[in-house]
C-alpha cells in the first residue's frame, strides 16, 4: 500500500518549504501537493494518507469548517493546520476541533522538522503562545457533528434555508429537518438562532 503525505496550500512558495522540510522529516515518503480544498480530500480517497498539511485560508476551505470536515470524513488520517495566525485562540481552535498540530507560516526551516517529527511519531505539536479565553466547550462540540450535521450547521450560518440547505445536498427537506434535531441536540442550542451563534467559533482570521 502506497503511503503518502498531502500539502493543501495554494501558495506554491510554501508548498516547496513545507516539502523541503518533509523531506528531512520522512525522507522516504512520497509528497502530493494539492492547492484547493477540494483536491486534497479527493487525494485522501486515493490510497493510504500517513499525514495532511492543511492550510484554512484557501479559497474553498471555510476556515475551520475544512478541518472538522476533513477529520469527520477521515478520523485516522492526522491533519496538521499551517497558518500565517498564530495567535493563541487560533491555535486552541485547531486543536479543539482535532488537528494533531499547527505550525505557523513564520516558523524556521528546523522548527518545521521538529514539529513534523514529533506529529509523525504520533505527538501533538503546537508553539508556545499566550493565555487564551475561549470556547472549547463549544467547539468541542461542533466537532463532534457528523459531516453531513457539520454541513447543515454552515447552512444554517450562511442564512440557507431548510429547502435550499436541502438542494445543495442533494436530499429532501425532511431529511434537514430530523439532521437539525441532531445538531441542535449536539450543539446544546435550542433554534436557528442559537445555533449560528454557535457556528462562529469556525471563523476568524486564520
Amino acid at each position: 500500500m502506497t503511503h503518502r503525505i498531502v500539502v493543501a496550500d495554494d501558495h506554491p512558495l510554501f508548498r516547496a518549504a513545507m516539502g523541503s522540510a518533509l523531506s528531512r522529516a520522512a525522507p522516504d515518503v512520497p509528497i502530493e501537493e494539492c492547492s484547493t480544498l477540494a483536491d486534497a480530500r479527493t487525494a485522501l480517497t486515493q490510497g493510504s494518507v500517513d499525514l495532511l498539511l492543511l492550510d484554512l485560508k484557501m479559497s474553498d476551505c471555510d476556515g475551520f469548517a475544512g478541518l472538522v470536515a476533513v477529520r469527520g470524513e477521515h478520523p485516522a488520517v492526522p491533519v496538521v493546520v499551517v497558518s500565517a495566525s498564530e495567535d493563541a485562540g487560533t491555535v486552541r481552535r485547531a486543536l479543539a476541533f482535532g488537528a494533531a498540530g499547527f505550525i505557523p507560516k513564520s516558523a524556521t526551516l528546523p522548527t518545521m522538522v521538529e514539529a513534523l517529527t514529533c506529529i509523525l511519531e504520533g505527538d501533538v505539536w503546537a508553539p508556545e503562545t499566550g493565555q487564551d479565553d475561549g470556547q472549547t466547550e463549544i467547539e468541542q462540540r461542533i466537532a463532534s457533528l457528523t459531516p453531513s450535521q457539520l454541513k447543515i450547521l454552515i447552512g444554517l450560518q450562511k442564512g440557507r434555508l431548510n429547502k435550499q440547505i436541502a438542494y445543495d445536498l442533494g436530499v429532501t427537506e425532511a431529511t434537514i429537518k430530523a439532521h437539525l434535531t441532531g445538531v441542535f441536540r449536539k450543539l446544546g442550542v435550542q433554534n436557528r438562532t442559537q445555533a449560528v451563534i454557535a457556528a462562529q467559533a469556525l471563523g476568524g482570521e486564520l
